[in-house]
C-alpha cells in the first residue's frame, strides 16, 4: 500500500467504514497546492479492496493534473465507495459518506462521478458543504464533460490533418453512456459521421435512430476505419492487445485512464497514431462542477470549458517540437505547475 502511495506522491489517504449504512468508503487527497482537492465519488463493485485502493489513488492523481492543466483553484482528490451488492437505504448510504466528507474539514470536496448522481449529492449535502453538482448545484457535469471533449477533437483534427471542421470526419466512440451519447449527438450536429458501440443494445439503437449512427459490436470498434477513436467508457483501453488493431488517425475520448500503462502512449506515438491525453480533454466536467462550487457564472464556464481545445493544441505543439508522446508532455506541464518545477 505504501509503495503505491509514495510512487503516486498522494498527499493523504482516508477510510471509513459504517456497518448499518454499510458504507465501506476511500477518500484520496493527491494534492492541495492549488486548493482544496476536488474529485467525483465513485460507487461500484470491486473485486477486491487493493482494487479500490489504487483505483482511489489512480483518479486522484489524474484529478490534480487535471485541475492544473484546467487552471482551476483546486487540487486533485477522489472518493471511491465499494458498492454492497444491494444498498438498502441510498439516502442513508449517502448521508454517512456526507459525514465522512464533513470530517475531512475541506480538504476534500466531493461530486458526481461513476455509479453516483446528483440525487446522491443532494443527500451528501445533508451532511456537508463540501459537495458539487447536486439538482440545485450544477446538476450533470456530462453536458460539458463532451463539449471539452468535442473541442479537444476539434484541435487534434486541426492538428493531425489539417481540417478546421467537423464536417465528413469519421469518429468512432467506444461507449453511448451520458458523456458518449452527447458527444455523439455535437459531433453529428456539426457534420461528422459517427460509429458506436456499447454493450447496452438500447443505448446504441438510439445513436443509431438519431444520428445515423453505424453500430458495431463491442470488440469491433478498435479496427474501425476511421479518423478518431473516441474511448468513451472503461479505461486501460488502449493495451498491448488493442493498439495493435487500430485503424485511426487519432485517439481522443472522454474515458478516464486510457492507457493501460505509461508505455503504450509511447507505443500510439511509434505508430503515429496521435494521442490526446484523457485528463486533459475530458476536464470539461471537472470545470463545470469547479466554477459551480464557487458560484461562477455559466458563461465562464462555457468559455474555461473551450480553452480545452487551445490548452491540447499547445501540448500537441510541444510533443512535436520535442517527439515525445503527448502524454508525457501533458504530464510534465501539470507537475510544472503542481510542484514549481518550471
Amino acid at each position: 500500500m505504501f509503495d503505491t502511495i509514495e510512487h503516486a506522491r498522494l498527499s493523504e489517504l482516508h477510510v471509513k467504514s459504517n456497518k448499518e449504512t454499510q458504507l465501506r468508503a476511500i477518500v484520496a487527497i493527491h494534492n492541495t497546492h492549488l486548493g482544496p482537492a476536488l474529485g467525483g465519488c465513485r460507487c461500484i463493485e470491486y473485486s477486491s479492496d487493493d482494487n479500490a485502493l489504487l483505483d482511489a489513488v489512480r483518479l486522484a492523481k489524474g484529478m490534480s493534473y487535471k485541475a492544473a492543466l484546467a487552471h482551476i483553484p483546486q487540487g486533485g482528490g477522489k472518493a471511491v465507495l465499494i458498492k454492497p451488492k444491494a444498498v438498502i437505504d441510498r439516502e442513508a448510504y449517502f448521508e454517512s459518506f456526507g459525514e465522512f466528507v464533513n470530517e475531512l474539514g475541506g480538504r476534500y470536496i466531493t461530486a458526481v462521478d461513476s455509479g453516483t448522481s446528483p440525487t446522491d449529492m443532494e443527500f451528501v449535502s445533508h451532511k456537508t458543504s463540501w459537495v458539487s453538482g447536486t439538482p440545485t448545484s450544477g446538476g450533470d457535469p456530462s453536458p460539458f464533460t463532451a463539449l471539452g471533449v468535442l473541442q479537444g477533437i476539434k484541435a487534434c483534427i486541426q492538428f493531425q490533418l489539417n481540417k478546421e471542421k467537423l464536417d465528413g470526419v469519421h469518429i468512432a466512440i467506444q461507449g453511448a453512456g451520458n458523456v458518449g451519447y452527447l458527444l455523439a449527438k455535437l459531433a453529428h450536429e456539426e457534420g461528422a459521421n459517427i460509429t458506436i458501440t456499447d454493450v447496452d443494445q438500447d443505448k446504441r439503437e438510439r445513436c443509431a435512430d438519431e444520428f445515423g449512427a453505424i453500430i458495431v459490436k463491442p470488440n469491433d470498434i478498435y479496427q474501425t476505419d476511421c479518423h478518431v477513436f473516441a474511448p468513451c467508457s472503461l479505461g486501460a483501453v488502449l493495451n498491448d492487445a488493442t493498439i495493435p488493431l487500430l485503424n485511426c488517425d487519432i485517439v481522443a475520448g472522454a474515458a478516464n485512464n486510457q492507457l493501460a500503462s505509461e508505455h503504450h502512449g509511447n507505443e500510439l506515438h511509434h505508430r503515429q497514431i496521435l494521442y490526446a491525453p484523457d485528463y486533459v480533454i475530458n476536464a470539461g466536467g471537472l470545470i463545470h462542477v469547479s466554477l459551480n462550487q464557487l458560484k461562477k457564472p455559466e458563461t465562464e464556464i462555457l468559455h474555461k470549458t473551450q480553452e480545452i481545445g487551445n490548452t491540447l493544441f499547445r501540448i500537441l505543439e510541444r510533443s512535436r517540437r520535442e517527439n515525445t508522446p503527448p502524454n508525457l508532455i501533458a504530464d510534465h506541464v501539470a507537475e510544472e505547475i503542481l510542484y514549481d518545477t518550471h
